[in-house]
């Protein structure tokens, strides 16, 4: 039975404009291809921080400028990024998998991802997205708009989101067809649109969800038997950048828990991905979930490579 694995992949196997991204994504397909051609069942999920501020930003521009188009709630704005790098992507895929004479599907699914409305984030909003607007401008807006800006590193006020935990991929059920049918699928891009459910129906709310965490729980559901978070570092560090660094090749779930409350990885970069492992492999006890760089994928696959997290 082929073995079954979530890849997450990180900003650099992306690009910050449409011409970038079209160059990285091919060897970020060449790598997919390698690990359908090992035997594996491959599912794919991606952020979209860049590309998602770059549609919210020219959205803001159009609907606040003299053109005045309708105002676009951050949610459809998601939902265009998943459009815009999955076809990339599986358009990437798709020609790696024909220069290789292998037959296999590739597909991106629009995903929505439920979150709790009442996920303690959406009072503490720490997600900088779109514009920079002066105070006089960022003012006027959060009056009309009831949005929460604030002071960016001296260079002006941002929109902040909240950045709630995944709950539920609601398309889960689909995702699991096609990797039964043998395709290769694209989703919870940038961590899933999120969704709130309300009297069974879903209805879009301005957050980013973490895509490593989107991931944990993609993967978790699926009983994946493995996580993959690749990223630009080929292992995990504790005491990163200081001259006693150390490399991890293997970490226990006990050991997890206590170089984070050392303070070892930071918040706004490893601490999410280790924490997603965690939550997996919790989750998912036979699984393993490994931390890498897109270039050695394969290498951490074979066991040379790469911080391994099992229970």
């Amino acid at each position: 039975m082929a073995k079954r694995i979530v890849v997450a992949l990180g900003g650099n196997a992306l690009g910050n404009t449409p011409e970038e991204q079209l160059k990285l994504v091919k060897n970020t397909a060449k790598s997919i291809v390698e690990m359908t051609k090992e035997g594996y069942e491959v599912i794919v999920g991606h952020g979209n921080g860049p590309q998602v501020g770059m549609i919210n930003l020219a959205m803001d521009y159009a609907a606040n400028g003299e053109v005045k188009t309708p105002y676009m709630p951050f949610a459809e704005c998601g939902a265009m990024s998943q459009g815009y790098i999955g076809y990339h992507l599986q358009q990437a895929i798709r020609e790696e998998l024909q220069a290789q004479n292998i037959k296999k599907g590739v597909v991106t699914l629009v995903t929505q991802v439920v979150v709790d409305k009442n996920d303690p984030a959406f009072t503490n909003l720490t997600k900088p997205i779109g514009m920079f607007y002066s105070k006089e401008e960022a003012d006027k807006i959060a009056a009309e708009k009831g949005f929460t800006f604030v002071e960016d590193a001296g260079r002006g006020y941002r929109r902040v989101v909240a950045s709630p935990l995944p709950k539920k991929i609601v398309e889960i059920e689909e995702v699991e067809t096609l990797v039964n049918n043998g395709t290769i699928v694209i989703t919870v891009g940038g961590g899933g649109i999120p969704v709130v459910e309300e009297n069974g129906h879903y209805k879009g709310v301005d957050a980013v969800i973490d895509k490593d965490k989107s991931s944990s729980k993609l993967a978790a559901d699926l009983k994946a038997d493995m996580l993959v978070i690749l990223t630009a570092v080929d292992k995990v560090y504790i005491n990163y950048n200081k001259p006693n660094q150390k490399e991890l090749n293997t970490l226990s779930i006990e050991e997890v828990k206590k170089y984070i409350e050392e303070g070892h990885f930071a918040k706004g970069s490893m601490l999410p991905k280790i924490e997603a492992c965690m939550e997996y492999v919790v989750n998912n006890p036979n699984g393993q979930a490994i931390i890498t760089s897109l270039q050695n994928a394969g290498s951490a696959l074979a066991g040379n490579t790469g911080t391994v997290i099992k229970g």
